[in-house]
């Protein structure tokens, strides 16, 4: 990364750090790059170079694509923008209801819709207080909170899954407290297993009254809740309470893609991108790596080049 770049990145972040009110303590908890560097990065004229017990060196390149993600500066070239989808706009505006009135809610929508990308679009405009903590499908309920934890920058000094839930809450009072409207966003929620969504309950238990608590995920999470339910498991129809009329269900996707690929002026290539493409995840898998290519052997955006750059077979897909 040349040097030039770098001071790009550190002006983005100046300026998104001026908007938020953030320090650069803020920056380290949300980018993991540690305080000296930062405190070198910051510095006007700085040669991006540590220096630590005598030894020099430049700070890697990895801190200043941490920062720029922050920020919101791109290095690369996009060949892929933000599109006012119907499933984005609804995404925004309850992530933004549920903000204001620390609502816990239930947000289902399809595989690939943007629910990932717009929750993240959400947390980067409100970086003081919204998490985002990503399930796993191998998580188990520590490591869920253990997450949680590490999201929020807490420095825990209990090792039971209660104190930990209770120093959460304290770290969320504490938002609360001095103005902010703290936001807890649990992605991908179909992974959580009955112990998880146990401990979800108590969570909220402990933050209704001042914080936000959202879940993402597809319809299997409200498959797996009513599986449970019918079973009786213990704690599950308690956290079904909870969160019944807090469910809110996003638009299908529209799969004509008009607003993705109207651009696009091979035909050939719309028809295969609408007979192979479930959704918009898979369609910006098709769309960046090749018209990243296109652009670099200055050729038009075709069905050929696709299938070149994909190393697909002839006709269409077939699962």
């Amino acid at each position: 990364m040349d040097h030039i770049t770098k001071k790009e990145i550190i002006q983005s972040v100046t300026a998104y750090m001026q908007e938020h009110n953030l320090k650069q303590a803020d920056v380290a908890n949300k980018t993991g790059v540690r305080k000296e560097y930062l405190s070198t990065m910051f510095k006007e004229d700085s040669n991006f170079m540590y220096n630590a017990g005598g030894v020099q060196g430049y700070i890697p390149d990895r801190h200043f694509h941490a920062l720029a993600s922050l920020s919101g500066y791109e290095i690369e070239k996009g060949y892929w923008s933000v599109q006012p989808t119907s499933q984005t706009a609804a995404i925004l505006a309850h992530l933004e209801e549920a903000r204001n009135h620390h609502l816990t809610t239930v947000l289902i929508g399809e595989t690939g819709c943007g629910k990932s990308f717009t929750s993240k679009m959400f947390a980067s405009k409100n970086p003081i207080d919204t998490f985002i903590v990503t399930a796993g499908s191998s998580d188990t309920l520590g490591d869920l909170i253990d997450k949680i934890v590490s999201e929020l920058n807490i420095h825990a000094t209990g090792k039971s899954k209660s104190t930990k839930i209770r120093q959460i809450a304290t770290k969320m009072k504490f938002l609360k407290t001095y103005g902010n409207k703290p936001m807890l966003i649990i992605d991908e929620s179909e992974y959580l297993k009955q112990a998880s969504l146990c401990a979800m309950k108590e969570l909220y238990d402990n933050l209704s009254d001042f914080c936000a608590l959202v879940f993402i995920g597809t319809d299997q999470l409200i498959d797996n809740i009513e599986k449970l339910k019918k079973r009786n498991k213990s704690g599950i129809p308690q956290f079904h309470r909870r969160i019944k009329f807090g469910l809110r269900l996003l638009p299908n996707i529209d799969r004509s893609y008009s607003l993705f690929i109207s651009d696009i002026e091979d035909r050939h290539l719309r028809k295969f991108l609408l007979s192979n493409c479930g959704n918009y995840g898979e369609l910006h898998d098709v769309i960046v790596p090749a018209s990243r290519e296109a652009e670099r052997l200055n050729e038009p955006l075709t069905l050929d080049l696709v299938r070149k750059v994909l190393n697909l077979p002839d006709g269409n897909l077939v699962w």
